[in-house]
């Protein structure tokens, strides 16, 4: 699992990293709000550890950001204020979970499997585009101009992770692990079989969006 961590005070932040890459997780940081917005924008993490007092961009406002640009990624926020009134501000810019400082690693720990176990793909109540094509991922249908198709749960899925990041290269084992999950043995084959699959789809409906290839990298969604 993939964690960014955003946080100014570089030695706490080193000290959490060290906890979290002892207890198996990748990490990579952000010390201040720009920084931590430009990675959060990649949505290539599986959760944002995100304080909220941060140089350049509070965190509420990088929050705020990522949730404007569809990247709904699990996120917990970190601050020294840890009044109701704070958190539940917190809560409603859209963050998942609110951890006041001083905390517990352990805590964090636990908080990170919570989230951990939630579902690996977040949906949004309205409708996701890309060229030609529309996507509704609550009712699994993809249409293109006056055509529609049913879509099988595991292709809705994976079209709509290509689609959230239809700006940036996705990986197979990021496919993976976001449509069919960490404990898994779908392998990579799997991930071809289905982009095979939406490519006949898109040329059945003749939509002009493609499927890119990135050699040793991934798949590209391109209108």
């Amino acid at each position: 699992m993939r964690i960014l961590l955003v946080e100014d005070e570089v030695f706490i932040a080193e000290a959490i990293a060290q906890v979290l890459k002892k207890s198996g997780y990748t990490v990579d940081l952000a010390f201040d709000g720009e920084e931590g917005l430009h990675h959060g924008l990649s949505g290539i993490y599986d959760i944002i550890v995100l304080d909220i007092m941060l140089p350049k961009m509070d965190g509420l406002a990088v929050l705020q950001e990522l949730r404007d640009n569809d990247i709904m990624t699990p996120i917990i926020l970190l601050t020294a204020r840890g009044g109701t009134e704070d958190k539940i501000h917190g809560l409603d810019c859209g963050a998942d979970d609110y951890l006041a400082k001083p905390f517990q690693t352990d805590e964090l720990l636990a908080r990170l499997r919570a989230l951990g176990r939630r579902g690996t793909i977040l949906h949004l109540d309205g409708l996701l585009t890309c060229g030609d094509l529309q996507l509704d991922p609550l009712a699994l249908i993809l249409r293109c101009g006056a055509d529609e198709v049913q879509l099988p749960p595991k292709e809705s899925q994976m079209l709509e992770l290509l689609m959230r990041r239809k700006n940036f290269v996705t990986s197979k084992e990021m496919l993976i692990e976001k449509v069919w999950g960490y404990e898994t043995d779908a392998d990579e084959n799997r991930v071809e079989m289905y982009i095979s699959l939406l490519r006949k789809k898109f040329g059945m409906m003749g939509s002009t969006v493609i499927i890119q290839t990135i050699r040793g990298a991934g798949y590209i969604l391109k209108p």
